[in-house]
Formats: C-alpha cells, structure tokens, sequence
C-alpha cells in the first residue's frame, strides 16, 4: 500500500510536469528514473520520514556505483522538484533535498598531441586543393590556437593581415575580438591555398575556407577532414579540431611559461580557464621526470629495519 501510494504520487507530479510546464517526454522519463531510484534505495521508508541523511545516503550508494557528479546532479534535480511539489500541493512539511549537493567530478583534461605527432600531423604532404585547403586550415589552427568558429568566419579579406602583418583579429565567444600572431609556415600555407582557391570556391564566395560545393566550409566538413588527414598519416588516436588548439596552448606554455600570454591568445576571459593547461603542463614534466631521474625507476619499495 505504501508502494502504491508512492507511485500514485510520482505519476500526479509527473502529469502535472506534461501539462502545465510542457515538460518533454525525455525529460519525464529522466525524472520519473530518478524518483523510482530514491525508493528502490529507501524501500520500507515512506515519504513523509524520508530526512537529509536519507537522501545523502542514497546519493553515495548512486556515486559508488559509478554515477558521475553530473549525472548525480540531475537526478538531484528531479528528487527536488519532486518534493516541491509535495511540500507545495500535497502539504508535506519539508524538503529534505534543501542544500544537498552532488559529488564533484573530476575535471577532464583537455588532449593535445605530443610536439612529435604534431609535426608528423603538419608535415604530409599535399595533392590537389582540398588538401592544400585542409593544409592551411590545421597550420592555422595550432599557428594560432583558433576555435572552429573562429577559424570558419575568416574572409579571403582577413589573410591580406595574415600575409602581411602576420597576425588575425577574430571574434569569439561573447562578441569579445582579439588579434593573435600568424607562424611563418601557417603563412605559406594559406598562400599555397590561396593559389589554388578558385578552383573550389564559387564566384562572390567571401569565406577564405569553402567546402566541396564551393561555399563556407561547414564545422563537420572540418572535423572529417582532420580526422581523415590523421588517419592517411597513421597517427595512433582520433584527432579533432579543438585538440589542434589544446596542444598549440600546451606546447606555448611549455616554451614560455607565460600563463597570461597564452589567455590573452586563447581568447579566455578567466584565467582560472587556462590554468588547466598547467595541469597539461605538469604532465609533460613528470614523464621527463620519470624517464631521466635516477631514482625515478626504482618500483620495489625501500626494505625496512627491524627494529
């Protein structure tokens, strides 16, 4: 009986949920998941008993089983709403999900390549336009340390600043426009496809970059190409755009040390953002570490005395 009525008080919340906030059939499911989860893992326990530390338990029992800090977070959301609605319409006398908060996950770090598979990624050779094209997109890329959108709103009129003064002004998130440099060999790539642009682009086409039909090149045009222009040349892991401009911030932090330098160049408006990268950074020093200290290779432990 009190698993009935449990059940009929989730499907009244979860009708009112479609009706009256149109709330989408996915995200129904999702938050009726979530509540059948709460009373799998406090089954005897009614509603009205249900405390905080009921509800913290059972978000351990969640964690332990592998559920991530996001996923945890959401399935919060739905325990809350569920109980706002019954403190608001069935006169239950509290929430005990006030002030509980998911685990936090571990912050992934973003993959760059290795200075060695980039140089490998940038030095194969080229036949035809679309290769030239696709040759100057990635150079520009880790030249400059470029987003996508960034890279696919460049105008032809943009690289006469690139051929000249060796730099480009972009406009990224939050409307917010910077100038960064140009590197001599992302320069001559954009010449060498500058030379042979009129054979893709369609007439009055403005974009520097254009696709197979001529016009602006389309995000996913640029992610095939990387990822095919990657496999051609046997690297060992999938390669995306983004990962071209992780690793032109890795590998400047590497060479400069100069945190602030490399935000201003990445267009972040925290430098709390770019300080991931030191994270990177670190990494690239422990296995220098560990591969170059004497002692570094020692993996049976120190024997102990006996007293």
């Amino acid at each position: 009986m009190v698993h009935d009525s449990r059940l009929k008080l989730l499907e009244e919340f979860l009708d009112q949920l479609a009706h009256q906030r149109r709330l989408s059939p996915g995200t129904a499911r999702n938050y009726r998941r979530a509540v059948e989860q709460l009373f799998a893992l406090n089954d005897g326990v009614s509603l009205e008993q249900l405390e905080p530390q009921h509800m913290r338990r059972t978000v351990s029992q969640l964690h332990a089983r592998g559920l991530s800090g996001r996923t945890i977070a959401y399935v919060l959301s739905g325990w809350r709403g569920f109980f706002n609605w019954l403190v608001k319409h069935r006169g239950f006398p509290h929430n005990p999900c006030v002030g509980l908060r998911a685990p936090k996950s571990p912050k992934a770090l973003p993959k760059a390549l290795s200075p060695d598979l980039m140089a490998r990624l940038l030095e194969g050779s080229t036949s035809g336009p679309a290769q030239l094209r696709d040759k100057a997109m990635f150079e520009l890329f880790y030249s400059s340390g470029l987003r996508l959108a960034e890279l696919m709103s460049l105008d032809v009129a943009d690289s006469e600043g690139m051929l000249r003064q060796a730099e480009v002004t972009v406009t990224g998130k939050g409307a917010k426009t910077r100038t960064v440099p140009v590197g001599s060999k992302a320069r001559a790539a954009i010449a060498a496809w500058l030379a042979d642009r009129a054979k893709l682009a369609a007439l009055e086409e403005t974009a520097l970059f254009v696709g197979a039909r001529g016009r602006r090149i389309g995000p996913s045009s640029v992610r095939y190409a990387l990822a095919q222009w990657a496999r051609r040349l046997g690297l060992p892991q999938h390669v995306h755009p983004h990962m071209l401009r992780h690793s032109f911030a890795t590998h400047l932090l590497q060479s400069s040390g100069d945190l602030r330098a490399v935000q201003e160049m990445l267009g972040h408006s925290s430098i709390s953002t770019t300080q991931v990268y030191t994270h990177l950074d670190f990494q690239h020093l422990a296995k220098a570490y560990d591969a170059a200290h004497p002692r570094a290779k020692r993996k049976t432990p120190l024997p102990v005395k006996k007293p």
